[in-house]
């Protein structure tokens, strides 16, 4: 560890517990996020804030679902798409650079940490940025899709609303019977951001490289994540069961309170890159032109 360098306990002693265990698998959620522009789903009580999402299982078997989601989507697109990320995830990245962690496992879907430098990047949940055919399976950038969406409903193109988590918006358009769902380039049929709604279950490989992320691990740190679905849950439950420990750094509770070793009640943004200082891994600024590129400058 760094000698001669001051700082507050909170980083000291997640460096502490990173340099004991340099296979650590990190578990991200929204809370990283949130510093990026990214509304999360939960307050610090951990209770979920606005109304249920859509459903899987709902969107599938329903046009006017479909229409909900699209509509709202293509108004809520532009923040993510324009996010960044932040020193959190930059620091993430030097931590693995470095050899500092092991895997790192995240429940997010806005592919920031790939952005930021990560290699080692399982999404759990998918990847907003990536839409896919119901019909034929075909795969496209959720970019191009917002074109088309665009091109097609010129009368929602512009419309202000309150940003939600994953590119969503807090809109409720009074008439969607015109609305133009997007389709296809290839078979003209249904398109669904490839991701896996609530409702829905991680598809089984994916689990299963989870699993052994976890197996491998020597210790769990859960980032930004309040730990209520239960996707995410169960590698606190799996590491307990293994005796490996389990750190935390949240601002609120977690549903895995009573299984952590430490708990960290502080932002990501400004401890992860405390404590990766503290390990000799300093991370590098977010490139100049990946800025430009999202449209912050």
């Amino acid at each position: 560890m760094a000698e001669g360098f001051t700082q507050h306990d909170g980083a000291v002693q997640l460096a502490d517990f990173l340099e004991r265990h340099p296979k650590t698998l990190v578990l991200t959620g929204a809370g990283l996020s949130t510093a990026s522009g990214i509304p999360d789903y939960r307050d610090r009580d951990g209770v979920r804030r606005g109304k249920l999402p859509i459903q899987g299982p709902e969107f599938r078997r329903s046009q006017a679902v479909q229409r909900r989601y699209w509509a709202r989507s293509m108004v809520g697109w532009p923040t993510l798409a324009k996010a960044c990320p932040n020193a959190g995830h930059a620091a993430l990245a030097a931590l693995e650079a470095a050899g500092r962690i092991g895997s790192l496992l995240t429940q997010n879907v806005d592919g920031l940490h790939q952005q930021a430098g990560s290699h080692a990047v399982l999404e759990l949940h998918g990847n907003i940025h990536s839409v896919i055919c119901l019909d034929c399976g075909a795969r496209m950038p959720r970019a191009f899709v917002q074109t088309q969406l665009v091109e097609t409903n010129p009368a929602l193109a512009g419309a202000m609303a309150r940003p939600l988590p994953d590119g969503d918006a807090q809109l409720e358009p009074g008439a969607l019977e015109g609305f133009q769902l997007p389709r296809c380039d290839h078979c003209g049929g249904t398109l669904m951001p490839d991701v896996v709604f609530f409702g829905d279950n991680v598809p089984a490989a994916r689990t299963a490289l989870a699993v052994a992320q976890m197996e491998a691990a020597d210790a769990l740190l859960v980032v930004g994540s309040s730990l209520m679905v239960f996707s995410g849950f169960r590698f606190c439950r799996m590491a307990r069961a293994a005796g490996k420990p389990i750190a935390a750094v949240n601002l609120g509770i977690t549903r895995a309170d009573e299984l952590l070793s430490l708990k960290i009640e502080e932002s990501a943004e400004r401890l992860l890159p405390a404590a990766a200082t503290l390990l000799g891994a300093d991370a590098a600024p977010v490139p100049i032109d990946l800025i430009k590129e999202r449209g912050i400058l």
